[in-house]
């Protein structure tokens, strides 16, 4: 084997072992260097975050094929064999690049919060950041369950050990969704793989299934995703869990947790699934309109900004859901593009969030007042956030927007119609909680609560929000890359032969 080829095989084994690695050396490490842990945690997110835009520059869309693939025996039970088989195609070549780039925001931004047993925290979420990197990358069913539950328990510790005062409350809501939803991807899952032998997503996505066992395969897959999106009428466990979860974990929480249930839809339920998918398309439509409407409705009433951010995030992901159910090659490529806009503007705002919280105590919209006369870096950064997460022209969010309304008003209107509604009160509840916050009658604070953001709070935000203007200017490298495979994933819709 040439070295180059060597060095492309091992690039995704790299990627999603080194934060595993950099777990397994931090629990060895001597106690010493528990108080650097995060700064080491965050190099190593570094290191992973460079190897993921170098797959992102050298991807290849049009090659019609995975790239970088790495594929080994894993283990055989009953003639079916499950491999370790990674590759990376336009429907995850975003993700890995969001998902590292977010690590490293949540190891500069945790010292603020996490004040103690630091080397807990990084081992945890250098641990999650692997389960997500491999649900991304993984191109074998159980491989993608593997990871997916690998990905789900740290975030259970993050919030139990470093929440807020009901993080009990939150952590048991969290557990029961969370294995509700893994116990029927698991049923499915067994039910596919027992009925043709294999474990290959590409392979999969070329069978005829029978008609009984797509839909009900189709409907465990899909619950069990839309547990994770959270899609209405799911969600519930979501706001606590935002609301108790540190900082950091909130920022990984919507960043990235939240996509791998959409990006499970795309990946699993659509190709593998496309008769059902159509049959259903219609209820997945209407929930997620659903979805934008009240998650809007319910983020407008809030008064604690932290809630206000999470509840906007049950508006967005349905938004989402709405982009891949239209079965429209523009709204899901849309779709998958919001994904991408979605985790760094909610990331940002829920970081600004945790810098007002980390000064004050205080998260109440009615807390605050005149921030922008004392703090005017922090308010630029909170209204550019905003914009970009209400989809202002010019900024990351509006392309996706544009996109999926586009799409689903082509290939149904009604549900297009919903969605404006919903994006329409995104700009309702956010400019105005900003407008309170920022722009409203200055209260009295002591110096240090309205203190200059850090060097390091700085260095979290200030990618985030370059990103927001680049990618909303020059969307096109990215549209590129996702196309074609999108368009792939979409022709198994009309190609699919009837089941037996």
């Amino acid at each position: 084997m040439e070295p180059l080829a060597a060095v492309t095989e091992l690039l995704l084994p790299a990627l999603v072992a080194i934060p595993a690695i950099g777990a397994a050396l931090l629990a060895i490490a001597p106690r010493a260097l528990g108080s650097r842990a995060l700064g080491i945690a965050a190099a190593v997110s570094a290191v992973d975050l460079v190897l993921a835009l170098w797959a992102f520059v050298a991807f290849d869309p049009a090659a019609g094929e995975p790239a970088f693939v790495f594929e080994r025996s894993w283990f055989s039970v009953g003639g079916i064999e499950a491999r370790f088989a990674l590759g990376v195609d336009g429907l995850s070549i975003l993700l890995l690049p969001l998902t590292a780039l977010l690590s490293v925001v949540v190891f500069l931004c945790a010292p603020s919060h996490v004040r103690e047993r630091r080397r807990g925290f990084a081992i945890l979420a250098l641990t999650m950041e692997t389960g997500m990197l491999g649900v991304f990358a993984a191109t074998d069913l159980v491989l993608f369950y593997f990871f997916w539950e690998v990905s789900l328990l740290p975030l259970y510790f993050i919030i139990g050990m470093w929440g807020g005062p009901r993080r009990e409350i939150a952590t048991v809501k969290f557990v029961l969704y969370t294995l509700a939803g893994s116990f029927l991807l698991l049923v499915a899952l067994l039910a596919l793989v027992l009925e043709t032998g294999t474990t290959d997503l590409r392979d999969l996505a070329t069978r005829t299934l029978p008609r009984g066992l797509e839909t009900w395969a189709f409907l465990g897959f899909a619950i069990g995703f839309a547990v994770k999106v959270p899609l209405f009428p799911f969600h519930t466990w979501l706001p606590d869990a935002h609301f108790e979860a540190p900082t950091s974990g909130s920022v990984v929480l919507a960043g990235v947790l939240l996509k791998m249930g959409t990006y499970g839809l795309l990946r699993i339920c659509i190709p593998i699934f496309p008769h059902a998918a159509v049959q259903f398309a219609g209820v997945a439509l209407a929930l997620g309109a659903a979805g934008i409407v009240y998650g809007s409705l319910l983020a407008w009433a809030q008064r604690d900004l932290k809630k206000l951010v999470a509840c906007s995030s049950v508006a967005h992901l349905g938004l989402v859901v709405v982009g891949l159910f239209a079965l429209d090659p523009d709204a899901a490529r849309g779709a998958l593009l919001h994904m991408v806009n979605h985790g760094l503007s909610t990331g940002a705002l829920f970081l600004l969030v945790g810098v007002l919280y980390d000064r004050t105590h205080r998260r109440g919209v009615d807390d605050f007042g005149g921030i922008a006369g004392k703090m005017p870096v922090f308010a630029t950064l909170f209204l550019l956030a905003s914009f970009a997460s209400i989809g202002l022209p010019g900024l990351n969010g509006f392309v996706g927007e544009f996109l999926v309304l586009e799409g689903t008003f082509r290939a149904a209107w009604p549900f297009a119609a919903i969605s404006v509604a919903g994006v329409v009160l995104s700009a309702v509840y956010l400019l105005g909680a900003a407008k309170r916050v920022l722009f409203g009658p200055p209260r009295p604070t002591p110096p240090a609560e309205t203190a200059p953001l850090t060097r390091a709070e700085l260095a979290s935000l200030l990618p985030l929000a370059a990103l927001f203007v680049l990618l909303g200017l020059f969307p096109k490298p990215l549209l590129d890359r996702i196309g074609p495979a999108v368009d792939r994933a979409l022709a198994r819709i009309a190609t699919a032969p009837e089941n037996p």
